[in-house]
């Protein structure tokens, strides 16, 4: 699928902009795969419909465990979105394939 494989992640946090390394798998409908950043490597649980993706990942931060939520679409080797960091609020992500 478009999906698999490795994309290069850039989240807009309300702290800044964080990049991240996101691997994908599509089987059928369920999306897994790895979201690695600067807090650490998490597994990724999701789905994915069509162009439309969604998928989380649990990683560890300065005050304990944050979920991160994103929903987008894939458009080729690109894939942009909106994320939501838990009790910290929401933003937006973009991303390319490597």
């Amino acid at each position: 699928m478009a999906v698999d494989g490795t994309w290069n992640i850039s989240m807009n946090t309300p702290m800044g902009t964080r990049e991240a390394k996101l691997n994908l798998v599509a089987t059928g409908g369920a999306l897994s795969g790895e979201f690695s950043g600067a807090q650490g490597t998490a597994p990724v649980d999701g789905t994915i419909e069509g162009n439309n993706v969604a998928w989380k990942a649990t990683v560890n931060g300065p005050m304990g465990q944050m979920e991160l939520a994103f929903s987008g679409a894939v458009d080729g080797d690109k894939v942009s979105g909106n994320v939501a960091f838990g009790a910290f609020g929401s933003g937006t992500f973009t991303g390319a394939k490597e």
